[in-house]
């Protein structure tokens, strides 16, 4: 498959930045022989166990024991070392002291192993010494690129449909379609055991350990490949590499779902889940932002990992989340909406038709709502009958069916009732019986025919809110945004060198006229200011600026003003401003005699009835790296802890969710007869935020409080940057700090074709998905065919999406824009797709039929070609038609030869030329 390219991590891998390919983990989950380092007869050493579980477990290839003092174990003929064993091994499993191993993976890379699995602990969860020690392991392994490694300090990996059980488990779970990754080996054992008595089967599962080879993004990658995995289970208690973890997650979920459970959510647990694995956690809410942006639904409770997973796996996804009930008791309906309303869903309100038409089908004493009370004696039919009813209300977006065993009730065909009144539906339905024995063969009938059936209604709500949640985000990740012309009359790059002298001066903290400078090329409005040393200066500012003024305290050493009497507001007279000017001194002074003062900086008094008070800041995280943040903001903002974050780059729908996600977002909108603010200018400055913590890693907080929202401006009436020390002397590559690639507009470039027509060939953005769907309907059937080898009805927002929201470090896709009659169109799109092993890459190219014979197609293959060199790529391949002689032509022309010719279909190849 070729899906992944992964650059400029958050940190480097340990094998230098390179990613593991997909056919590369083939010999830890899918080996033809297997090697036992530490094989034993002692039932109570874990090599023992490893070995036992091999053999018992049925796996089909070969099974070789190591052990340097034994001829046989467990009746198998032993070797003393991995290089005298008969035949090369695919997957070598280390079962021996921590202090060995560096030693052995040398060896097994001489040796040519592909996959390892270090089970030894003793490492960098030990402390100082086991940190050395595993560096040690990593440096041996950095010679044998090729050499996988899971662990160490894990429990092993299992890969049922293979029959492989290598790893110190108890007993080989069921062959399923989930696959689970932990960093707890212990919480694995206790999982398995869970599994195994609710029948829960796994297509791989693996105790990942330290990661200090395969990490999280790898497994995900290679379960991506998988068409056995339906879905991924991670319990996730750091995060390493976060780029590729980001862009690992984001591709997954496009089409399968990803349920996490992240450990150390709060302060004192987040630093035993560091003690537990050696590495450090990150804040919860950073977490959370990272997660949402990946598409990956979070759950709270371990006990809900499977049922949400296998949920989201199997069940249709919802349009929103109002929610019908339909019961025979009004007691668990009303738990239901409990539930419902504390997870912040919907109770779905029934349409005056859906009433009338149930009233004619219900008894009288029906609930005439929402929940739909059938009464305790409903027979099946009458359960079938409210369910199509609300069914068919376009109110409605998913229905939940509670039954209670009454005297007269049967639920085994009430179930089989519910599961054929779902047939003509696209919408998800969820089933509670509640009870024991009597309940289970409808239980058992419900979850066979796929709808989730639950022992009590909380349980049904809490999944549907978890499928809400999985739909919701996934619809987020995919809204097309609005093209917002966002652009800078300042080129950025000679922004560059002016921003260096200010970030040269050796200031941690920027003034915040320093800061809010930094805010003013990037055009976000700010309040004009003055620094005054004296009271006299301060009096002529004023003059300038014109009564009232606003007066603060100005010291690099004092963060909020305010708590130190820093700030006076609507100052009005010359003698009030020198009194503001003493007092503001004073008053720092006693508060923080610690701080340097320099003086006091004079503002316009900025003002507005209709204005809210917004705070927007940054910080860097050490796991996922700058994160923004908006809220209410003023004095009141940490009391009030009404914000959201979310991971930069934005675009107009990201940073609308944002602002649509607080507390205060009635406010903004216009509240109880108040105007609206400016919402669209607010989401701009928003996105100019984004690129100023892209363009600067040096920036390591920031925080503008507050951020002045009226209905006609948005202006920062104060501001502060804190400058990372050491970014400052250790410059990193451009981006490399941000956790996603943000547009690289880097490879925008203006082209003429041969008749000196000129075209802007940039990459691909989300925006640009109404001109894509424009482009297609110019093209001709045949020009169609060509590009996807499959005749296109009308295009789809769900098919746009495969080809306009793109992972920047996974694929390319360079379009030609044109401008004619005042209109912007899109004539030509050139696509690569690089591989696991970014290595090689796969080339499409279609250009619209009134621009082909014009020299588009050479001039979009060309500069893909150069892209591809850039990336360090050897290789490109494309495909098409062996009746497309036009393109045959084409690519023959730029430098591609055929190397294949298959049912029609012919395969080129064009060698790199790496820059």
């Amino acid at each position: 498959m070729l899906t992944s390219v992964r650059s400029d991590d958050l940190s480097p891998s340990p094998k230098g930045g390179a990613p593991v390919s997909a056919r590369d983990l083939d010999a830890i989950f899918r080996p033809s022989s297997v090697a036992v380092v530490g094989a034993s007869d002692h039932p109570l050493k874990v090599g023992y166990t490893v070995l036992k579980n091999l053999l018992e477990g049925g796996f089909s290839g070969k099974v070789f024991p190591v052990n340097l003092r034994r001829k046989t174990v467990q009746q198998l003929e032993a070797y003393p070392s991995v290089t005298d064993l008969p035949q090369p091994v695919d997957l070598v499993v280390i079962c021996t002291p921590a202090a060995t191993v560096p030693d052995l993976v040398a060896e097994c890379g001489k040796f040519g192993v592909g996959g390892l699995i270090i089970v030894s602990a003793g490492f960098r969860e030990t402390g100082a010494a086991g940190i050395a020690l595993q560096q040690r392991v990593s440096d041996a392994a950095k010679a044998y690129p090729e050499l996988a490694i899971i662990g160490p300090n894990c429990l092993g990996v299992i890969s049922p449909h293979a029959h492989l059980n290598a790893s110190f488990s108890g007993s080989m779970p069921e062959a399923g379609r989930i696959a689970f990754v932990s960093q707890s080996g212990a919480l694995c054992t206790s999982v398995l055991d869970w599994a195994r008595r609710d029948r829960i089967g796994f297509s791989y599962f693996v105790s990942i350990g330290n990661m200090m080879d395969v990490g999280m993004a790898d497994l995900i990658d290679y379960f991506h490949d998988d068409p056995g995995t339906d879905a991924v289970i991670l319990y996730i208690e750091s995060i390493q590499h976060a780029r590729a973890f980001m862009s690992a997650t984001r591709s997954f979920t496009r089409n399968r779902p990803i349920v996490a459970y992240k450990a150390g959510r709060f302060a004192e647990s987040a630093k035993a889940a560091a003690s537990h694995t050696g590495a450090m956690a990150g804040v919860d809410d950073v977490y959370e932002a990272a997660l949402a942006r990946a598409g990956v639904v979070r759950v709270r409770e371990v006990r809900d990992i499977f049922d949400c997973a296998q949920l989201l796996a199997q069940t249709r996804r919802p349009r929103g989340d109002r929610l019908a009930i339909v019961t025979n008791a009004g007691g668990p309906g009303v738990m239901a909406i409990d539930q419902l309303v504390q997870l912040h869903g919907t109770l779905a309100t029934l349409s005056d038709s859906t009433i009338d038409s149930l009233d004619h089908q219900l008894p009288a004493a029906w609930s005439r709502g929402n929940p739909v009370d059938v009464l305790g004696d409903a027979d099946p039919a009458r359960f079938a009958k409210a369910l199509r009813g609300v069914l068919r209300d376009d109110g409605v977006d998913a229905a939940l069916v509670i039954l209670t065993p009454q005297a007269m009730t049967d639920p085994l065909a009430t179930a089989k009732a519910v599961i054929e009144s779902t047939d003509q539906t696209t919408k998800p339905v969820l089933a509670s019986w509640v009870g024991g024995n009597a309940v289970q063969e409808g239980i058992a009938a419900l979850r066979a025919a796929g709808i989730p059936a639950y022992s009590f209604p909380e349980e049904a709500v809490r999944a549907f809110m978890y499928l809400n949640t999985y739909a919701r985000r996934r619809e987020l990740l995919y809204e097309t945004p609005k093209d917002l012309p966002v652009e800078f009359v300042l080129n950025r790059e000679r922004l560059r060198p002016v921003f260096n002298t200010i970030l040269s001066e050796g200031r941690q903290r920027l003034t915040e006229s320093m800061s809010k400078a930094m805010l003013d090329a990037y055009e976000i409005p700010i309040s004009r200011t003055f620094v005054a040393r004296t009271p006299e200066d301060a009096v002529e500012y004023a003059h300038r600026l014109g009564y009232p003024v606003a007066v603060k305290v100005f010291s690099p050493d004092i963060s909020h003003k305010t708590d130190v009497g820093g700030v006076a507001l609507g100052v009005v007279g010359d003698d009030a401003v020198r009194d503001a000017y003493d007092r503001i001194l004073q008053s720092a002074k006693e508060a923080r005699p610690d701080a340097y003062v320099e003086g006091v900086t004079v503002q316009p008094m900025i003002s507005s009835a209709n204005g809210i008070e917004l705070i927007v800041g940054a910080r860097r995280d050490p796991v996922f790296g700058p994160v923004l943040m908006v809220g209410s903001g003023g004095t009141g903002t940490e009391l009030l802890r009404d914000r959201t974050l979310e991971l930069p780059p934005l675009n107009e729908r990201l940073a609308r969710n944002m602002l649509q996600s607080l507390r205060c977002w009635p406010l903004l909108q216009g509240y109880r007869g108040r105007p609206s603010v400016t919402i669209d200018k607010l989401v701009e400055v928003l996105m100019r935020f984004s690129y100023l913590i892209a363009d600067y890693p040096e920036i390591c907080e920031l925080d503008v409080n507050p951020l002045l929202v009226t209905p006609s401006s948005v202006v920062a009436l104060d501001a502060r940057i804190i400058l990372d020390h050491q970014t400052l002397l250790h410059p990193v590559k451009q981006f490399s700090h941000l956790a996603i690639r943000p547009y690289p507009e880097n490879y925008c470039r203006s082209v003429a074709l041969d008749d000196g027509t000129k075209v802007l060939l940039r990459p691909i953005k989300p925006e640009d998905e109404p001109m894509w769907h424009a482009m297609l309907s110019e093209c001709s059937p045949e020009t169609l065919h060509n590009r996807f080898r499959s005749m296109l009805g009308k295009t789809s927002h769900d098919f746009a999406t495969r080809f306009c929201f793109i992972d920047y470090d996974r694929e390319m896709a360079i379009v030609a824009e044109i401008h004619e009659a005042g209109k912007r169109q899109l004539v030509g799109v050139g696509r690569l797709v690089a591989g696991t092993s970014h290595e090689d890459a796969e080339y499409t190219v279609l250009v619209v039929d009134a621009w082909q014979n014009r020299g588009l197609g050479t001039a979009l293959t060309g500069y893909c070609m150069e892209i591809a060199g850039s990336w360090g790529l050897t290789c490109v391949v494309a495909e098409t038609d062996r009746t497309n002689a036009r393109m045959l032509a084409a690519f023959r022309r730029y430098g591609f030869r055929q190397v294949a010719q298959e049912d029609g279909v012919v395969s080129l190849q064009y060698q790199v030329k790496t820059q």
